[in-house]
């Protein structure tokens, strides 16, 4: 999947772009939801993970089990005033299908989390009351014939960590090793993946480019996907490429072009937090709808040189400082979030939006963005923004600059 476009009109800050090739969508349909089966308890010895979890948390500290301690600060933008549709929130996780860890910390592994998430249903953790990091020796893969509901709730104490070497999380309805379920792998409404409640750290993808790449700590193909009340730092993916890109999350196609959403959450947060892709800082997508609500990302950036395509003598990439989608008919809708302090090397310090056959749309509401700059191009009167559409992005009661 890849864009191609003419770099002298990058310079001069307009994008000529043909279409994209990629998956096509049907109209909207309600997708099914599974009920949980009975719980299962899933842990394997191991030596403890640290206690406390990666990002910016001064309350958060090792305790012993008999010592409370307190929650971490909830994600997202406190502020944020956006509503939340009923299908954008997170999932009732009272009555789990299978619960990793039997109470103590050394009991939440990575091997317990592959296992708990190959095979699906609504996944809780039991690790002790205090915050606790799992270190993830394997990405934890997603079986395509389970579920179809599949739920990874962290109770706002797990953070699962990539340890600066591999992706933490993938989905991928056109996987073959994942089990293909339907005929049409590019747009079925299964599995349907929500992390929620939970602290991505250290993911990276780098030299993973099997399908373009990206995603460095969550990587999704098909399907729904969505996220609620998580955090994501200091995740990463490859620093060079014309198109791909999502240092914390990079998605391809969902199920009849219906959205993902991402809720009262954060990417970076704090400088150093952040994270860093070619393209992306914090999210990627082609062809794939956004709303973003009541959110926060800071401190993210795209590394790349030379656009797309990539201009002679560079390997391409650096734009979206912190969102880089593409495609053609898309939306991406930003509300009661914040979005500052990210950069791009080449186009769009905040946000990077082109549809190749310019009907996608795009709106800010109730939102800050600021402090986002591009050091190639955007679009003139929306500073950090490089918008290509159907019309100029609508913005209401919002700040840009």
């Amino acid at each position: 999947m890849r864009i191609k476009t003419t770099s002298a009109l990058l310079v001069a800050g307009l994008l000529a772009a043909t279409a994209l090739t990629g998956c096509g969508s049907s109209p909207a349909e309600k997708a099914a939801g599974g009920a949980p089966g009975p719980t299962e308890t899933t842990s394997a010895s191991a030596t403890p993970s640290p206690s406390v979890p990666p990002g910016p948390s001064p309350t958060a500290r090792p305790a012993t089990s008999t010592t409370p301690v307190p929650a971490l600060p909830r994600p997202g933008n406190p502020k944020g005033r956006a509503s939340v549709p009923a299908e954008a929130r997170a999932v009732n996780t009272a009555k789990p299908s299978r619960v990793i860890g039997n109470g103590t910390p050394g009991s939440c592994t990575s091997a317990a989390v592959v296992a708990a998430v190959a095979r699906g249903g609504i996944i809780t953790f039991s690790c002790g009351p205090a915050p606790v990091t799992i270190t993830m020796k394997a990405t934890a893969k997603i079986r395509n014939s389970t579920g179809p509901r599949i739920v990874l709730d962290g109770g706002g104490r797990v953070t699962l960590s990539g340890g600066g070497k591999r992706r933490i999380l993938y989905m991928n309805t056109c996987d073959e090793a994942q089990g293909w379920t339907t005929s049409h792998c590019q747009d079925q409404d299964h599995p349907q993946l929500t992390v929620q409640n939970l602290t991505f750290a250290d993911g990276n993808s780098t030299g993973d480019r099997v399908e373009g790449g990206g995603g460095g700590a969550i990587f999704v193909r098909g399907g729904r996907f969505k996220v609620v009340n998580s955090r994501f730092v200091r995740n990463r993916c490859d620093q060079t490429g014309p198109d791909l890109g999502g240092a914390a999350i990079r998605v391809l196609s969902q199920s009849k072009g219906l959205p993902v959403y991402v809720v009262n959450s954060t990417f970076g947060g704090a400088s150093g937090q952040g994270g860093t892709c070619a393209n992306g800082g914090a999210l990627s997508s082609i062809g794939v709808s956004w709303v973003v609500l009541n959110s926060v990302l800071t401190y993210n950036r795209a590394v790349g040189r030379g656009a797309n395509p990539a201009r002679g003598g560079t390997s391409g990439g650096g734009s979206g400082g912190a969102i880089y989608t593409d495609g053609n008919r898309f939306t991406v809708t930003i509300a009661g979030s914040v979005i500052e302090n990210n950069r791009a090397n080449e186009g769009g310090g905040a946000v990077f939006f082109v549809s190749n056959d310019r009907t996608g749309t795009m709106k800010i509401e109730g939102s800050t963005l600021r402090r986002n700059p591009s050091d190639g191009f955007e679009t003139r009167g929306f500073p950090g923004i490089f918008f290509l559409g159907a019309r100029n992005p609508t913005v209401t009661g919002s700040r840009l600059g």
